[in-house]
């Protein structure tokens, strides 16, 4: 018997958020340099882009400049 694919765990949760937590705001304000520990309220924070960065994937090269190379 197998398992029903609703009841699998797992990486389904491992993707990307665009939600952050309130600590993962804080950590990045911080590395923006735009929220320090002495002056700033951790209440009514601002938002913060949260994007995921893709790379581009390689060209296919033509066999004529591999053959090319090879010579």
């Amino acid at each position: 018997m197998s398992l029903d694919p609703s009841l699998k765990i797992g990486g389904g949760l491992a993707g990307h958020r665009n939600v952050l937590t309130r600590a993962e705001r804080i950590a990045k304000l911080q590395q923006l340099g735009e929220f320090k520990d002495e002056e700033s309220n951790a209440l009514g924070l601002r938002k913060v882009g949260n994007r995921k960065v893709v790379a581009g994937g390689k060209t296919k090269k033509k066999k004529k400049d591999e053959e090319e190379a090879t010579e």
